[in-house]
């Protein structure tokens, strides 16, 4: 059931960063063609007042398909009625219609011309393949040269629609955060662990040597730790060397181990997570408190940006089993713990996505400015270029991500 819960609270991260695009699109007047939990092909999908509401079959993020995302081209349609004019040559007229009003931006004459096109398609006797090329073209022209295409608007709209995904994460990190330090307690700040096992991680060196959730280490190898800086110095010291713990267990003392540290993520651990004390904030703190710890993550975040040229940098990168697992080990120790842990990746999933990058929503941020500023719409083939290294970029470090992700669970 805590799998559940974890994997469910990252779709609804998911469904509000696309929700947020959603809400903003209506409200500046570009209407979505569809909004997808998930990407298609779809395992549940509705219409309803011309918007396609579904579930995809791939669960790596959401899709809300803005009309028309870029200026429609004649090249971009010859290419794609391609070979439905090989097999049918009789939409070589209505094809080229279409085609001569974009050539000319007269895209009023190329919507007009648009209708007949897309009879002729219907009726054609197409390959599966062709079909689907020619469907392609279809849809680009008739939302590109709708009056809600995207290329259309004015840049504020196109920055405020692309914004609104990373801005929800925010806003939702935030809520959360305040609400879980106004009513529940958040740790005392500067965080400081105690020298107090909170939860013991199952199949690690301190789960086979006994250690329980309670007890209070007071030595590591003999030598007196008082806390968990103390402890957590000594155990990554050791390079995975036997390791000794002394603790406190219903008010007598307690050696666990001798065993052997093992090595994750770039450090030496022994598997267990310190307790720490929670202080309860009043609204004003607690706002405060929320916005301090969302820009430390944002500090953090461009910290391990910068580190990722680094072997101990890549190494401390997590993705989304990663995640996922660190999750599920935190609803484990308290819902507390799992609500901030959630705050701070959706917090991580706005950070990603205004990274400066095609595809990404910082990407179209940053080329719908210098659409503004050049006063006219880039073409689709640019789009395409520029998105192949953010495309190569993102796969490059979910390969990492993945890899640190399977050798093991972060700490």
């Amino acid at each position: 059931m805590t799998w559940l819960v974890v994997i469910g609270g990252l779709v609804l991260l998911v469904f509000l960063h696309e929700l947020g695009h959603f809400s903003v699109a209506l409200a500046v007047g570009m209407r979505p063609r569809s909004f997808y939990v998930g990407f298609p092909p779809a395992l549940v999908k509705v219409r309803r007042k011309g918007i396609e509401y579904g579930i995809g079959m791939i669960p790596l993020g959401g899709l809300v398909r803005i009309p028309g995302m870029h200026r429609p081209a004649a090249r971009d349609l010859q290419v794609f009625v391609e070979p439905a004019v090989r097999e049918q040559p009789s939409l070589a007229a209505p094809v080229g219609a279409v085609r001569r009003a974009l050539e000319v931006e007269d895209f009023e004459a190329a919507r007009r011309a648009y209708p007949e096109l897309d009879r002729e398609v219907g009726a054609a006797h197409l390959s599966p393949g062709a079909r689907r090329s020619a469907q392609r073209a279809l849809r680009d022209v008739e939302e590109g040269t709708a009056r809600d295409a995207y290329w259309r608007a004015p840049t504020w709209k196109r920055v405020a629609v692309i914004a609104a995904g990373p801005l929800a994460n925010v806003f939702i990190a935030f809520a959360i955060l305040f609400v879980v330090f106004a009513v529940s307690g958040g740790p005392s700040q500067p965080q400081r662990p105690t020298a107090e096992v909170a939860a013991v991680e199952a199949g690690t060196p301190a789960a086979n040597a006994g250690l329980q959730a309670g007890d209070r280490i007071v030595a590591v190898d003999g030598r007196p730790t008082r806390t968990f800086s103390a402890t957590s110095h000594v155990i990554r010291a050791s390079r995975g060397a036997p390791v000794t713990l002394t603790v406190v267990r219903d008010g007598r003392r307690v050696t666990v181990g001798p065993r052997p540290t093992i090595f994750r993520q770039g450090r030496w651990i022994f598997g267990f997570e310190p307790a720490v004390q929670l202080v309860t904030y009043t609204p004003g703190k607690a706002a405060g408190r929320a916005a301090s710890d969302l820009w430390h993550v944002v500090s953090s975040t461009g910290a391990g940006i910068a580190s990722l040229f680094s072997k101990h940098g890549r190494s401390d990168l997590s993705g989304p089993v990663g995640i996922v697992r660190v999750s599920h080990s935190q609803l484990q120790v308290g819902v507390t713990w799992y609500l901030e842990i959630l705050a701070f990746v959706s917090m991580s999933l706005a950070l990603l996505n205004l990274l400066p990058l095609l595809p990404l929503d910082g990407g179209h941020i940053l080329f719908s400015l210098i659409e503004g500023i050049r006063r006219r719409a880039l073409a689709r083939e640019v789009y395409e270029r520029v998105s192949v290294v953010g495309i190569a970029l993102m796969v490059l470090i979910f390969v990492i991500a993945f890899s640190n992700d399977v050798s093991g669970p972060p700490h």
